[in-house]
C-alpha cells in the first residue's frame, strides 16, 4: 500500500534528515532535488546534498514533470516543495513588481499540480513518497509584496497537499511531531 508523507518545519529545523531517517536502510530510492544552481553558495549547497546521500539512491533535479522521476524505484524523497515552488513564482511572474491576483492562483495551482502528478504516480505503483516542505508564515508579515505572495501561496499549498497525505509530521529542533 502506498505511504505519502508530508514534513514541514522551519529552516534548519531537521526536516530533511528526520525525511532521510525513513530510507536509512533503504537502498531503493530516488531522491527528487529542486533546487537550481544559482550562485556559488547554492552550488556549495547541492554539493553537500548530493555528497550526504547513498551513492545507491537515483536523483532526479527539476521543478517540473515531477512524476517522470517515478520509475522502477519503490522509494521517492522529494526536497522541497517550497524551493520547487520559488522556482515555479520566479519562472511564472519574473516580469512582475506585483504580482496579480489570478497569477498568484495560476502559480499555485502550477505548484500543486506537480505535487498531485506525482502523487498520483506513487500511488499507481504502490511505491512510498516522502515530501519536505517548509513553515513560512511563523514570523513577521513581510514588508515586501512578492514576499508576502510566497509566503500566502506556500501556506496554501501546504494545507492542501497535507489534507492528500497519510501521515504529516512538523519538525522543531530535530524532534518530529506527528500531526495527522
Amino acid at each position: 500500500m502506498a505511504r505519502i508523507i508530508l514534513i514541514t518545519g522551519g529552516a534548519r529545523s531537521g526536516k530533511s534528515s528526520f525525511a532521510e531517517s525513513f530510507y536509512k536502510d533503504e537502498d531503493d530510492v530516488t531522491y527528487i532535488a529542486t533546487s537550481r544552481i544559482t550562485d556559488e553558495e547554492m552550488k556549495d549547497r547541492i554539493e553537500l546534498h548530493r555528497k550526504s546521500r547513498p551513492l545507491t539512491w537515483k536523483t532526479f533535479e527539476g521543478c517540473y514533470n515531477l512524476c517522470d522521476a517515478v520509475t522502477h524505484c519503490k522509494n521517492y524523497l522529494l526536497d522541497c516543495i517550497t524551493v520547487m515552488t520559488s522556482n515555479i513564482m520566479f519562472d511564472m511572474s519574473k516580469d512582475f513588481e506585483k504580482i496579480p491576483q489570478n497569477l498568484q492562483s495560476q502559480i499555485e495551482d502550477a505548484a500543486f499540480n506537480e505535487i498531485i502528478k506525482l502523487i498520483e504516480k506513487i500511488r499507481i505503483i504502490d511505491g512510498n513518497l516522502i515530501m519536505v516542505t517548509n513553515e513560512v508564515g511563523d514570523s513577521i508579515v513581510p514588508e515586501n509584496h512578492i514576499a508576502r505572495v510566497y509566503r500566502d501561496i506556500i501556506g496554501r499549498i501546504n494545507q492542501r497537499i497535507a489534507k492528500v497525505c497519510d501521515e504529516v509530521y512538523i519538525v522543531t529542533c530535530g524532534i518530529p511531531l506527528r500531526l495527522k
